[in-house]
């Protein structure tokens, strides 16, 4: 089992979306996939088509009882091809009140931090991911306190680097902080524009991380406009973009989890997925010159190898 947290600290980078496409990549190639909706907007929940399930994510955490997790999970609503061998997702799902459950924990001195791990204990599927809030709070800890891996979802602009920079530099000290560490999984851009912007912002990303930056997912209406819809991005069948986005999460998740796997969506494309991320956003540019920002960037954090390290300095 592979337990991801999808986490950044700044808001409106498409977490959700990406652990939605993610989550559909997985369903359609036949993994046992739980989301696990730790945001109090939702929004994970209602992409995955539940509304105001009786059960939710925040019953969990309020009992703090091992294994109590497997008594909130409910099927998602997505309507999926199980005959020809895709799996409808679970989904522990969230709830407004869920803000409330922040401050709540912070009273705990024992279990602040790892409820949802305490929870989490009997689950058996394939893939767990957790969405987890905009922001460094004690849920967001508690996502990573139960993860495996922390998946970096950021934007191709301005301060994006130091936005990670800050968010492996919190994981950094959670990994010191529970056995096993904490590793991560990745760097993910999204919403990769074809612009001379996105491209240098996305270029300085790669400059400073190197090959933590995973596969790209482009600009492209369908992904939001599959959340919107309760649907997987898998099944808007011939929607402008959908078969290049399913491919694109596709390629992703075989990214993050170290495998290879070939889809329906891929064959559908009208030129090689590799060229689409690499070589047609360079052709895009070429007749602009060379990209420039709008911004003037700070000079990057030199790339280390190592796991992030924490500092006396450091606050999350």
């Amino acid at each position: 089992m592979s337990i991801i947290a999808v986490v950044n600290q700044k808001g409106g980078v498409g977490k959700t979306t990406v652990a939605l496409g993610l989550a559909s990549a997985a369903a359609h190639a036949g993994y046992r996939t739980l989301v696990i909706d730790l945001d109090p907007q939702a929004n994970a929940t209602s992409g995955l088509g539940v509304w105001q399930p009786e059960l939710n994510i925040d019953h969990a955490l309020e009992a703090d009882q091992p294994g109590v997790l497997r008594k909130v999970i409910t099927a998602a609503g997505w309507d999926l091809d199980t005959e020809a061998g895709a799996v409808v997702p679970d989904v522990a799902a969230s709830t407004p009140a869920l803000a409330q459950r922040e401050p709540q924990l912070a009273n705990d001195p024992i279990g602040a931090q790892d409820r949802l791990q305490v929870a989490m204990e009997g689950i058996d599927h394939d893939l767990v991911l957790i969405d987890c809030p905009p922001s460094l709070g004690l849920l967001t800890i508690n996502g990573l306190f139960a993860a495996d891996e922390a998946l970096v979802v950021t934007e191709p602009g301005a301060w994006a680097s130091d936005g990670v920079q800050q968010i492996l530099r919190t994981i950094g000290r959670i990994s010191a902080r529970r056995p096993g560490g904490l590793a991560v999984a990745g760097i993910v851009v999204n919403r990769l524009g074809r612009t001379r912007d996105a491209r240098y912002w996305y270029d300085q990303l790669i400059e400073t991380y190197g090959e933590q930056v995973l596969p790209p997912v482009h600009l492209r209406a369908a992904v939001p406009e599959s959340a919107a819809q309760s649907a997987p991005i898998h099944g808007l069948g011939a929607r402008a973009g959908a078969p290049e986005a399913a491919a694109e999460f596709d390629a992703l998740l075989a990214a993050i989890l170290g495998i290879e796997f070939v889809t329906d969506e891929a064959d559908d494309l009208p030129g090689d997925l590799a060229g689409d991320l690499a070589g047609d956003l360079a052709g895009d540019l070429a007749d602009d010159g060379a990209a420039e920002p709008s911004t003037p960037l700070a000079e990057p954090a030199p790339r280390s190898t190592d796991q992030p390290t924490s500092s006396p300095e450091e606050t999350s």
